[in-house]
């Protein structure tokens, strides 16, 4: 789904690991988190960047806006507040990766506050503008946990989205 060469912004990246593997894959990555120290280590020619994801101001914009991406990736982390950015980040044709924990998670397990988990199809919500490749809600083992996920690519001028057309939904039990 991501064209050769489109670059990849993994958002609260953690230790670099899907930096790494985009890299590895010939794509120009960006990794935004609190802490990059990891992350350094993990990918060579990274852009790396150190903010406060929930307590500053969006730090990837350019003269015309928000930077955008090929694909934009964030797994186990959630601030809703950063929805709209996030969506915006994905370039016309780019593809939106997104896994976390759903609010099922609270009866197994940490994280368990409201705050940290979706409602049900949330992500659905979210990229409701975009076509949905995949999307799936249910239970995963090793580690047990409840998550949603979802693959989505934003429209372009000449494929505008009809989500309810395109919308494709696997469950997990």
């Amino acid at each position: 789904m991501l064209e050769p060469g489109a670059t990849v912004l993994d958002v609260a990246c953690g230790s670099g690991r899907h930096l790494a593997w985009f890299s590895d894959r010939g794509h120009p990555v960006t990794g935004i988190d609190i802490d990059i120290d990891c992350a350094r280590h993990s990918v060579e020619g990274a852009e790396l960047i150190a903010t406060d994801l929930e307590g500053s101001a969006w730090p990837l914009r350019n003269g015309t806006g928000l930077r955008q991406f090929g694909a934009v990736v964030i797994t186990n982390y959630l601030w809703r507040p950063l929805w709209d950015t996030l969506i915006q980040s994905v370039a016309p044709g780019g593809v939106f990766l997104y896994e976390t924990f759903s609010i099922r998670n609270a009866s197994i397990g940490r994280p368990s506050r409201p705050d940290f988990l979706l409602r049900p199809g949330e992500l659905l919500d979210v990229c409701s503008d975009m076509h949905v490749i995949a999307y799936e809600d249910g239970y995963l083992q090793n580690p047990p946990r409840f998550v949603q996920r979802i693959a989505a690519v934003q429209p372009t001028n000449e494929s505008p989205s009809n989500p309810e057309s395109h919308r494709c939904a696997l469950w997990v039990k």
